[in-house]
């Protein structure tokens, strides 16, 4: 169908109108994406281009499933400690961003070699954003060069990305024979190679460092906190600067009382004991990554006497009004447990330094106290007036390091059943997100809140659009005219079919992309006399590499909300590496699979 035929076509002109709104809207208004990609689908819906039935499909996709039940995996790991300890070991400590960058983009691309793109960067989301913030680096320039690494790295094997089972598949079906596993790696590693290299280049001047308005050190609050190394700590005989607690951000290790002898002046080379008391003082988010440390725990022993498993509880910030009966006596004296079922481990005082330790620590109105507490502490004393300014800290409960062993078992095992085929992707993610909230590695309503609703949202909603160009004939009508257009030169008429495929990837799912294309790739291959091989290795990669848009890939979504991007981010940063990526395929495909081969 050419686009003649479209014109007297009225639900295709409306479909190419709806798609380019939207589209227009995603790079130029500031709307929620989600929203404006659902509105886009509505309207379609409204107009009978699409049934419901094809409107809502998106919602039962097993690609949607899968990663809603990898946000829930990934939060378990993330919960139990376990995949903060071996992030820092593995990432270490960068220099510059530079090196961050080439520490979290080799191993997840590598990686992504040999297990599907999706769970790479469910896991390494999460990792990636605790690291960045322990080291004070830009979140954003780190999660889509990650991505960018993941998804080149999946072009390296067979099994690296759904893709490139779904066209071996269509391969055998035409000549009876499948891709081999490495097949695809002659062109695969050359594009990795490449990839990483615009990556770590380009990220530095078309990335924006999208910070918060108010960072971490700019707090003016100076919380005291005092912390022990309990026995058998896995700090004890390792150095401050070993430890990590020297180069904590906003965070000051102002003391060590060890056995009542007390080093005020405390070295980094100093080696922790079992039983050391540290005194730090710091600000909030800084306290919070201390309460994560595995062998670190809040020195004052009432924290054990609370009636809430510690694992479930949080850190709740509470300004102390003129009212509280507490105000002139200490905070043992006031028996502070008994009165509230709270314990004070940390207080802020007008930016002052308390060099004394928290149950000596005389209490005074305006005093912003951190209290561990069970979740009802908050309800109980949101209206009390003893306090101002009740308020949970995101992200402080403990974590559960015993359960850390059962959550990377499970992780292991579903990485293991996807990567050996034992069961589809959708089957071992499901399985996994069940096992680690009925392990209790994570509970059922912290599994709810780590999944990303508006990335779910948007790849749904991708699908009812994807299926709008196919119905009306508008994506077969695309494809046929840019290929026309391309005339008789194979070399040509390969950097068209990839550019079609590549525009199909930026608008649909991968899949569809490399489904809609594929005949029309063998066909041609079959009218110019060619071997068909190099154009379906073109539309491989081409269905696989979408940068420029968030609903080019489905894990460019998982790293929308969590790096803070705009639409036209992914334009700008993704835009260039499109054409890199095409440029080299174009060259290196008909070198590896020749035209005339014999």
């Amino acid at each position: 169908m050419g686009f003649e035929q479209l014109a007297s076509n009225w639900q295709a002109v409306l479909t190419a109108a709806v798609l380019a709104v939207t589209v227009g809207a995603l790079l130029l208004v500031q709307r929620a994406p989600d929203m404006v990609m659902i509105g886009g689908v509505v309207l379609l819906l409204a107009a009978g281009v699409i049934a419901p039935d094809e409107a809502l499909k998106g919602m039962s996709n097993e690609g949607m499933i899968t990663v809603a039940a990898l946000f829930v995996v990934a939060a378990a790991v993330e919960r139990t400690g376990a995949l903060g300890s071996l992030v820092d070991r593995a990432l270490g400590r960068p220099r510059s961003l530079a090196s961050a960058q080439l520490r979290t983009t080799i191993g997840p691309g590598v990686i992504s070699a040999f297990t599907n793109n999706t769970p790479v960067v469910a896991l390494m989301v999460p990792a990636i954003r605790d690291w960045a913030k322990k080291h004070r680096l830009s979140l954003s320039k780190l999660l889509m060069p990650m991505n960018a690494a993941v998804i080149l790295g999946g072009l390296c094997t067979l099994i690296g990305t759904s893709t490139n089972v779904v066209v071996s598949g269509l391969v055998a079906a035409k000549r009876g024979q499948p891709l081999a596993m490495f097949d695809i790696t002659w062109l695969g590693v050359p594009l990795f190679v490449a990839g990483l290299a615009y990556v770590l280049t380009a990220s530095r001047f078309l990335l924006k460092n999208r910070k918060p308005p108010m960072s971490a050190s700019d707090d003016p609050r100076q919380y005291t906190l005092e912390m022990v190394v309990e026995q058998g700590s896995p700090l004890a005989g390792r150095t401050i600067e070993q430890a990590g607690l020297r180069h904590l951000h906003g965070l000051f290790l102002m003391e060590i009382d060890r056995g009542g002898h007390v080093m005020a002046a405390v070295a980094p080379t100093e080696v922790l004991q079992a039983g050391d008391r540290l005194v730090f003082v710091g600000v909030i988010d800084s306290v919070v990554e201390l309460q994560k440390i595995r062998g670190l725990r809040p020195a004052t022993d009432q924290v054990f006497k609370l009636d809430d498993p510690r694992s479930e509880r949080v850190l709740v910030e509470a300004v102390v009004s003129p009212s509280c009966p507490l105000v002139g006596r200490t905070i043992r004296e006031g028996r502070f447990r008994s009165t509230y079922g709270a314990v004070v481990i940390a207080v802020a005082r007008d930016g002052e330094r308390l060099q004394i330790k928290i149950g000596d620590i005389v209490l005074q109105p305006g005093d912003t106290l951190l209290v561990e507490a069970g979740p009802a502490f908050i309800d109980r004393q949101r209206t009390n007036r003893h306090f101002y300014l009740v308020s949970e800290v995101t992200g402080s409960t403990p974590p559960r390091h015993d359960k850390a062993w059962i959550a990377c078992t499970v992780l292991s095992a579903m990485v293991l059943a996807a990567a050996l085929e034992l069961v589809p992707m959708v089957a071992a993610a499901l399985v996994a997100a069940v096992a680690v909230v009925g392990l209790r590695c994570i509970s059922s309503s912290e599994a709810r809140r780590a999944i990303e609703w508006e990335s779910l949202l948007l790849i749904a909603a991708s699908f009812g659009l994807a299926r709008a160009l196919e119905k009306t004939g508008l994506a077969e009508a695309i494809a046929r005219t840019t290929i026309n257009a391309a005339g008789d030169n194979p070399h040509v008429v390969l950097a068209a079919l990839y550019l079609v495929a590549m525009l199909f990837t930026e608008l649909m799912s991968n899949n569809a992309a490399a489904v809609l294309t594929f005949p029309i790739a063998w066909r041609t291959a079959g009218d110019l006399g060619v071997n068909p091989m190099a154009f379906v290795m073109a539309i491989t990669v081409a269905a696989s590499c979408g940068f420029a848009t968030p609903m080019g890939y489905q894990t460019n979504l998982m790293i929308y909300g969590p790096g803070g991007y705009k639409f036209r981010d992914y334009v700008r940063f993704g835009g260039p590496l499109n054409l890199l990526v095409m440029a080299l395929t174009v060259a290196l495909a008909p070198l590896i699979w020749p035209f005339h081969a014999k």
